[in-house]
């Protein structure tokens, strides 16, 4: 088995374990209307977040969300690091939830390993006003 093949397995094979780890944690971290889960999505450029109230019938519904896309901070970001970016992110998605009148949230990593720019979310989030 040639180098290419067997990376590529072995990203499809890492892809499956953090959607498995995702779910186990899903179990647990439910969205209510009270409380509404904030979502961390990472991928190798960019950092998204959103938060979600969770039907126990019918679709999850998604209030706000904000990402290093987000036009607001588009221009903030010019020279910033990832982690320093996603800091960032994690106040514009707090700044979002209160003005939609979320203060409380669960927080859900979506199988991340709680380090770097998942970490830096959070506490931006935090340093944002909402509490999880």
């Amino acid at each position: 088995m040639s180098v290419r093949i067997r990376e590529k397995h072995l990203a499809k094979d890492r892809a499956l374990k953090r959607r498995k780890r995702h779910l186990r944690v899903r179990r647990k971290v439910k969205g209510s209307p009270e409380r509404p889960r904030l979502v961390v999505f990472r991928s190798h450029k960019h950092i998204y977040a959103q938060l979600v109230i969770d039907s126990p019938v019918g679709p999850a519904i998604v209030i706000t969300g904000a990402s290093t896309l987000s036009p607001e901070i588009r221009e903030e970001l010019r020279g910033k690091t990832k982690t320093e970016a996603a800091k960032l992110v994690g106040q514009l998605i707090a700044k979002r939830a209160i003005e939609k009148g979320y203060r409380k949230v669960a927080f859900d990593r979506a199988g991340y390993r709680y380090i770097g720019r998942v970490k830096a979310l959070a506490e931006g989030a935090r340093e944002g006003g909402l509490e999880f």
